[in-house]
């Protein structure tokens, strides 16, 4: 998942996404604390594209506050 790819998603669609991310991410640390995680790269993957997916919605807040 690109940055490109996040913008062009509504802000629903991106909190949706960042629901998502945030449950992978608790599955993935569950899985690792019982051992059963395999590969530990995917926790890193899913704290980065949860702060972009946030990183975009804070952006298309401060867009819509600038225009009003």
């Amino acid at each position: 998942m690109n940055a490109q790819e996040l913008r062009e998603k509504t802000p629903d669609q991106l909190r949706e996404e960042l629901a998502n991310l945030k449950k992978e991410s608790f599955n993935l640390r569950f899985q690792q604390a019982t051992g059963q995680l395999e590969n530990t790269a995917g926790i890193k993957a899913a704290r980065r594209n949860a702060a972009r997916v946030k990183t975009i919605l804070n952006e298309k807040a401060a867009a819509a506050a600038s225009e009003e």
